[in-house]
């Protein structure tokens, strides 16, 4: 393979795996919306010169057509993530972007020689749980009746025993929110039209990834970037529900790592995997770690709010990648590092947190407890 289409090349994940790619004397093109809500400045100044950079949607069996000319594997990043109500759009952008790229190899013949596309750890929905006494558990999400109370905790549903999270594997999906299920029927349509057509497949199913250049303007994702953000104005984390969330967070250059490994590697064709952490860590923990590096004499707020739809705990197992050679090498201390070193250079880091709150709540996404 010579020349690679990143799509949503521009973002977080896409620039380091074009960077990666660039390392590794690829030809890159990137495929971005340039969207709005994530580059309010159009193209970002962090990307290498030599890049093809062309403008486009996912969603545009045109854009696609252009961006696919000559090129011989792709890494499909592009998505769309947030805790908002335009339940159709995650579909649109996620499940029909990923099936119109099949599509245009398909119907034009082309040598596309590998394809990695982003999944997510979403797709597991609450994920896997251990009852002492009925074992291994799959629970569906917690009712809205329970969260209202304060009850964070997963029950076992054969005798309402609280349960502990275990660490979860690729075998059982079981998602339950609209970007997970769109997330997983991306999957579902690419292996099933890979294999139909001969496109090698891989899905990578990322946990929270965190590092340099999170869009400050993204509501959805990035404790580091959420945090910092606060703590850089004078105020102080906001952890929800009681804080004691269990996650695994990644450094977006272990993720690179993982995509360019899977696009090169046929080992990995028709196979879903983890790309997860070194461990889990609760919201709290890290809240405290990355005040104690930014502001110390600022001390962690427990909202008791909850955002509605989240996991309680969430924690991947990234050991079946791991027979092939990959593993995190960054643990929570240097991400947290790395992005307060990365952060502390940005001009004008505004709390934009606390909008993205009020919308939130008006929504009624963001909710709290009502004793």
């Amino acid at each position: 393979m010579k020349k690679i289409l990143v799509t949503g090349g521009a973002g977080f994940i896409g620039s380091h795996t074009v960077e990666l790619l660039l390392k590794k004397n690829y030809s890159v093109r990137i495929l971005d919306a340039l969207q709005e809500r994530v580059h309010p400045h159009g193209w970002p100044n962090y990307l290498p010169s030599e890049v093809e950079k062309l403008k486009g949607d996912v969603r545009s069996s045109d854009d696609w057509a252009k961006a696919l000319v000559d090129i011989d594997g792709i890494i499909h990043l592009a998505a769309y993530q947030d805790y908002m109500t335009d339940f159709s759009t995650f579909h649109h952008v996620n499940t029909v972007g990923a099936t119109l790229l099949y599509e245009q190899i398909v119907e034009k013949k082309l040598k596309v020689q590998k394809v990695v596309l982003a999944s997510s750890q979403a797709t597991y929905g609450e994920g896997s749980y251990r009852c002492p006494n009925h074992g291994l558990q799959y629970p569906p999400p917690r009712p809205s009746t329970q969260l209202e109370i304060g009850d964070w905790d997963l029950h076992c549903p054969e005798c309402s025993a609280t349960m502990d999270p275990v660490e979860i594997t690729e075998d059982k999906v079981n998602p339950h929110t609209t970007y997970g299920i769109s997330k997983y029927t991306a999957e579902l349509t690419s292996f099933a039209l890979g294999k139909k057509y001969n496109i090698p497949t891989t899905n990578l199913r990322y946990s929270i990834v965190q590092g340099a250049r999170n869009s400050f303007y993204n509501a959805y994702s990035g404790i580091c970037r959420i945090f910092a953000m606060r703590l850089i104005n004078g105020s102080p984390p906001i952890c929800y529900e009681d804080g004691n969330s269990l996650r695994d967070y990644v450094s977006v250059k272990d993720v690179a790592n993982a995509n360019v490994l899977c696009l090169e590697d046929s080992r990995t064709n028709g196979e879903s995997y983890n790309i997860g952490g070194l461990s889990g860590i609760s919201v709290f923990d890290f809240a405290q770690k990355i005040t104690k590096k930014i502001n110390p004499a600022i001390k962690p707020i427990i909202s008791h709010e909850y955002r509605f739809g989240d996991t309680r705990h969430t924690i991947s197992s990234w050991q079946k990648i791991g027979k092939l050679g990959w593993c995190p090498k960054e643990n929570i201390d240097s991400i947290i590092n790395e992005y307060v070193e990365w952060v502390t250079l940005q001009p004008e880091v505004k709390d934009l947190y606390t909008a993205s709150q009020k919308h939130m709540r008006d929504m009624n996404v963001l909710r709290s407890v009502s004793t």
